[in-house]
């Protein structure tokens, strides 16, 4: 048995018996499960929202971008700045107002803005889909972890069962406290395992990083560059906006803003993040080291640049100790992904059809629907081929949708009425759905339009087609509105 695997072993322990010893003391009620009874300090959210951003995607995905992509990589460190920023401003109000009418989930808060319950389950539903690809992401990326670190030990399918076993068990005890005490082991292993990983190997392999940018560029000219089409610029400069306005939306995320214990906490968390994702740039570095030391790496593979560059460097014992920082990279994440999913499933889309359900009765619901849900992203997982970026592209295109309805809502008078903010994300999440499904690009749908345009996010140019329709809806309903009520006076 290779010195990595005991290592691997140690680590998925370590979360479970964390992730069950944090419900000490406390009664899960369903508060106290999907919001931690809105009690953590700063810290406490920093890192829950730290391990809800820095997941495999961080791990895997983006040094596995820097391998396949090149230039078009920095559009992460881009839309993630942007992200914070617009935390400062948006993330308060949403805490107030959830506080004050005891909210437990992202649709509650369309459905209380918008005194519509049935636009809370449209909410629901977009959240759920957009859920899953998240979910096998952290899935994808811990079968692929535990396998390359334990040497073919164990193959990706048992240890994404071992995974999706794991943070079903934890999270079905102790709700979002397992996922809270499980991201501070996570963040202090991801930051002194990536940094070390980005300084170290291109000393290793080159001399220095300088010297590895221009070994790089001599061996592919252009590669560190965006290109002239494809992800050319305005394919960056959309994906940077999309992805930004997309990146509270997720059920998860948008759920860890109940658990804080005041407003300020989000201010201050968006001073410090920026900076603590400066930790990509050396996860980069790593995916720039492997171009031309482990070169070949195609589809799906280049997600395994971090991986086969460290197996080539360093002994199998510290080998496992990545494999370990990458499970918990998988789990954190994974776990907050379960319980905003088994909440919407009894609290948003059973309880509507049963108004008089308890809090109790749906607590309940809602843990017996985590080993379901978990059950159906594994399968997605053992039957998907898309890269971890892509994966991860897909849920910010359904969920960034929602924005337009969320920031609206927040504005003294809102332009847009329930109807014309369903209609805007059904438009929206539909032609998202149609061209994913139909396998159709800006270029297939109007190869007249200039290459610049080509090369535009769908997922923005369906946020555009969601704006129009929702003012048009809600102009619409509003004059029917009015009318009516002249008719009756």
């Amino acid at each position: 048995m290779n010195a990595a695997l005991p290592i691997i072993a140690l680590a998925v322990v370590l979360a479970l018996g964390l992730g069950l010893w944090a419900r000490a003391g406390h009664d899960m009620s369903l508060e106290q499960w999907t919001v931690g009874g809105r009690g953590f300090g700063t810290i406490l959210v920093f890192l829950l929202m730290a391990g809800e951003v820095y997941t495999t995607f961080t791990f895997l995905g983006a040094s596995g971008w820097a391998y396949g992509k090149g230039g078009p990589t920095y559009y992460i460190l881009c839309y993630l700045c942007l992200i914070y920023l617009i935390s400062y401003w948006l993330l308060p109000p949403i805490w107030r107002y959830a506080k004050q009418n005891k909210l437990f989930s992202q649709p509650d808060f369309y459905a209380a803005k918008y005194e519509s319950p049935w636009l809370g389950v449209l909410v629901a539903l977009v959240g759920l889909v957009a859920l899953v690809p998240y979910m096998v992401l952290q899935l994808k990326g811990l079968g692929i972890i535990v396998a390359t670190a334990s040497y073919g030990a164990i193959s990706p399918t048992v240890a994404i069962w071992i995974g999706a076993a794991t943070v079903t068990a934890y999270v079905m005890a102790s709700g979002v406290r397992g996922s809270a005490w499980n991201s501070v082991i996570k963040d202090i292993l991801i930051l002194s395992v990536v940094v070390f990983l980005g300084l170290y190997l291109p000393y290793h392999f080159y001399g220095g990083i300088e010297p590895m940018f221009r070994a790089i560029d001599q061996a592919k000219p252009g590669f560190l560059a965006l290109p002239e089409r494809g992800q050319s610029a305005s394919w960056f400069a959309s994906t940077t906006l999309l992805t930004a306005l997309g990146g509270w939306m997720f059920p998860h995320i948008f759920g860890s803003v109940y658990t804080a214990r005041e407003a300020n906490v989000f201010r201050r968390n968006a001073v410090f993040l920026p900076l603590y994702q400066l930790m990509l740039l050396f996860v980069f570095l790593v995916g720039f080291a492997a171009v031309l030391q482990v070169p070949g790496l195609k589809g799906p593979d280049v997600d395994l640049a971090l991986f086969k560059l460290s197996i080539e460097a360093f002994p199998p014992w510290f080998v496992g100790v990545i494999g370990a920082t990458g499970v918990f990279t998988a789990l954190v994440p994974g776990s907050m992904i379960l319980i905003a999913g088994a909440t919407l499933v009894a609290h948003n889309l059973y309880r509507p059809l049963r108004p008089a359900a308890t809090d109790a009765s749906i607590g309940r619901l809602a843990k017996l629907a985590t080993p379901l849900l978990a059950l159906i992203c594994v399968g997605f997982t053992l039957h998907g081929g898309e890269t971890i970026v892509q994966l991860l592209l897909m849920g910010y295109a359904f969920v960034t949708q929602l924005f337009p309805a969320l920031l609206t809502s927040l504005w003294a008078r809102n332009p847009l009425t329930k109807e014309g903010a369903a209609a805007g994300i059904v438009a929206g999440v539909g032609t998202v759905a149609a061209t994913a499904i139909g396998g159709h690009t800006m270029t297939s749908l109007f190869p007249a339009l200039p290459g610049a345009i080509q090369d535009v996010n769908i997922g923005a140019v369906a946020l555009v087609l969601n704006v129009v329709v929702a003012l048009l809806v809600s102009l619409a309903t509003r004059r029917a509105g009015s009318s009516e009520a002249v008719a009756t006076k």
